[in-house]
């Protein structure tokens, strides 16, 4: 009887698919990469054509030994490592530790881990896709010489264990310059009106909402404007000018991609990327259902694209027919366009079988993963659902010169809402139970003006950084969770209530960067490598040619930039802060939360104390030294020195100057100087040696 081997990346699947292959077959797990780049050195030989210098990873001998034992005593060895360019590179470097003869071996992927899709993987075995290997050997060689070129320097510059990446500094930029922004953004005033309108026979009354004149939509700036447009209105007759009513309809959304499912789960779940991954990786893998034994639920999780196989658009629609009505089943399918940065041939992210609904599995799954499978089958239902329609009436009524404006809508048809909804279809908006004509009059109640002010750009979020680095083309499905993993656990980012903040050491980094390599954490050329990356992928460039291209502008940046950190002789900075234990002057060192006071005497005087920069600005409460502090997380705050007596504190930069209008202290916005008390808005430019 000819016996089988079947390679899996994960221990975890072996005993999902053992189940659905018979007693000739053995399925055992490689447990991710098994050959990589060595630690000690750049493991790449740039004086001969950048050949790679692979060796075992440690701890991995013994895994292959037992796979090499395996392979020998097999008919056939069957690579079924992930559906994607990773998964193709476990393969090949598989096929090479082990010494697999050419002829005894094949290459079988599946999008998702069920009976059907392994046997029919069984039947089409290929070839390894060198194509994909080799994309993966360029962005690992390229990855690899941005993080051991420029990491020695960062240390030598900072004095700690730094490290820079190729996408990570990007993402790193990215946060920091949005930080910038919403230091540098000055608040803009601007006024609502809302008019509080009786209708004839009706009790409740209707809310207008100012909008101009009939040509034009108007800011309010200023309460001198707002009170001249209430001057205006003051004895002024208030009549229906204009009705329309009309149907808009709202499409269903597209299925899942890697980025989408996890800015969704962010927001409907409040899941963070990662823990988003390692769910949604379960669900792939396998779950143990009552009464199926075990089966993913999932397709694969690592994917941009929105395309679905006719086989489940097929099955989604005869559920939804089944279930919901005819009326609902959506008219032709719906997918992106291709995009040139789709980087694969992938399916989106589906349930494995529609019928298979989150309540008839709810007792099988942990809290966490039904949640996120009950999201990822409603988008998926949703997606194949007829649009919901809605019937809409805008009224224009008229005062004076001035146009108000009240709208509603009511849902005439749900279609995929009765399934999916998000955030913004929850809110409810107003409802028209008058029967409104035109050229009725209306009687004023009240007016209501409001004052506002305009508010800075959002911080990053997980999700919002993910959506920016997808937009941008920075990264991969496989990459976003990683890249902003490892961002916070360096330090350089700090998640707070969600938001991401730049840390002090965050700042330092990324202004190195800045300064010395420009070109790395530009996002255009990030943006460019990844689709050269993917360029290898479908074979139209050659890996090496990507390589060679890079590394002579890389080593050159280098160069240049460690002769100018040789002309910086980077002493400790000494301090007149006197040690308690031995008496010495204490120093200023970089630690893994930022800087820190430090006894020179070290190893036999051992004293640290938090270091907190005076900014030679009084404390505007107590008159007192302000000083530069950071929260648990390491993000930038200025408080007082007589801190916890004083409890004055400022995420902005306060300024010696007196806001000429109040009276109140003012603080730096970028270039500018503005009044801390939002509504006084006085700003002025900040004086040239300041800038």
């Amino acid at each position: 009887m000819a016996h089988y081997l079947v390679i899996v990346e994960s221990p975890a699947k072996v005993k999902t698919i053992k189940k659905f292959l018979g007693s000739n077959y053995t399925v055992a797990a490689s447990q991710g990469h098994v050959r990589d780049l060595p630690k000690s050195q750049l493991g790449i030989d740039v004086e001969n054509d950048y050949e790679p210098k692979y060796i075992t990873i440690r701890g991995k001998g013994e895994i292959l030994a037992t796979l090499r034992k395996e392979a020998k005593k097999s008919d056939k060895v069957y690579l079924a490592t992930d559906p994607d360019r990773e998964g193709e590179a476990i393969s090949w470097h598989l096929a090479a530790a082990l010494k697999l003869d050419e002829k005894k071996m094949r290459r079988i992927t599946f999008n998702e881990i069920t009976k059907n899709a392994v046997k029919a993987s069984l039947k089409a075995p290929r070839d390894i896709d060198m194509d994909l290997v080799d994309a993966q050997q360029a962005r690992r060689e390229l990855d690899r010489m941005v993080g051991y070129k420029i990491s020695p320097l960062l240390w030598a510059k900072v004095k700690r264990g730094l490290s820079a990446g190729r996408v990570q500094s990007v993402a790193l930029r990215i946060v920091a310059d949005r930080e910038a922004e919403i230091d540098a953004f000055i608040p803009e005033e601007y006024w609502s009106l809302d008019a509080q309108l009786k209708v004839k026979g009706e009790k409740r009354p209707l809310t207008a909402k100012f909008y101009g004149t009939e040509k034009k939509k108007m800011t309010i700036h200023s309460k001198e404007e707002m009170d001249e447009i209430l001057k205006k209105l003051e004895n002024e007759e208030f009549q229906i000018i204009d009705i329309k009513n009309s149907e808009r309809t709202r499409k269903a959304p597209l299925p899942f991609t890697t980025s989408t499912l996890q800015q969704e789960a962010a927001k409907a779940l409040n899941f963070g990327t990662q823990k988003t991954m390692r769910i949604a990786q379960q669900l792939y893998e396998g779950v143990d259902i009552k009464g199926n034994g075990t089966v993913g639920v999932i397709t694969y999780l690592r994917t941009d694209s929105t395309r679905i196989s006719e086989e489940a658009d097929a099955a989604a629609r005869s559920y939804i027919a089944e279930t919901y009505g005819e009326a609902y089943v959506a008219e032709g399918t719906k997918t992106k366009s291709a995009d040139k940065k789709i980087q694969d041939a992938h399916e989106a992210i589906r349930p494995t079988d529609i019928t298979r609904t989150p309540a008839a599995i709810k007792d099988s799954l942990s809290r966490d993963q039904f949640r996120l499978y009950q999201l990822i089958w409603k988008r998926f239902a949703a997606s194949r659902m007829a649009p919901a329609r809605y019937e809409t009436t805008s009224v224009k009524i008229g005062a004076d010169e001035y146009v108000f404006t009240v709208s509603a809508s009511k849902i005439a048809f749900d279609g995929f809402m009765s399934v999916y909804t998000d955030e913004e279809d929850q809110k409810k908006g107003n409802v028209l139970n008058q029967s409104l004509e035109k050229g009725m009059k209306l009687s004023l109640k009240e007016l209501k003006p409001e004052q506002h002010f305009t508010q800075p750009p959002a911080h990053y979020t997980e999700a919002s950084l993910v959506k920016t680095m997808e937009e941008l083309g920075i990264g991969r499905p496989s990459t976003y969770a990683p890249t902003i993993t490892t961002i916070i656990s360096r330090r350089y980012v700090a998640k707070e209530q969600k938001n991401l903040y730049v840390t002090e050491l965050g700042e330092v980094v990324n202004n190195i960067m800045k300064q010395a390599f420009p070109s790395i954490v530009d996002v255009n050329f990030t943006a460019t490598m990844e689709g050269l990356l993917d360029c290898v992928a479908a074979g139209t460039v050659k890996w090496k040619t990507v390589v060679s291209n890079f590394y002579p502008d890389l080593k050159k940046d280098v160069d240049a930039a460690e002769e100018e950190l040789e002309k910086v002789d980077i002493q400790d900075e000494v301090t007149d802060v006197i040690c308690d234990n031995c008496g010495r002057n204490m120093v200023i060192k970089y630690g893994p939360h930022g800087r820190f006071l430090a006894c020179p005497g070290f190893p036999e005087c051992r004293n640290t104390k938090p270091y907190f920069e005076k900014i030679g600005v009084p404390c505007p409460k107590c008159g007192k030294e302000l000083v530069l502090k950071k929260t648990k997380k390491g993000r930038k705050y200025y408080g007082c020195e007589d801190n916890p007596e004083c409890d004055f504190m400022s995420w902005q930069k306060p300024s010696v100057k007196k806001c000429p209008k109040c009276g109140s202290y003012m603080v730096e916005k970028g270039n500018k100087l503005a009044c801390s008390q939002e509504t006084c808005g006085y700003v002025e430019s900040k004086p040239s040696e300041e800038k």
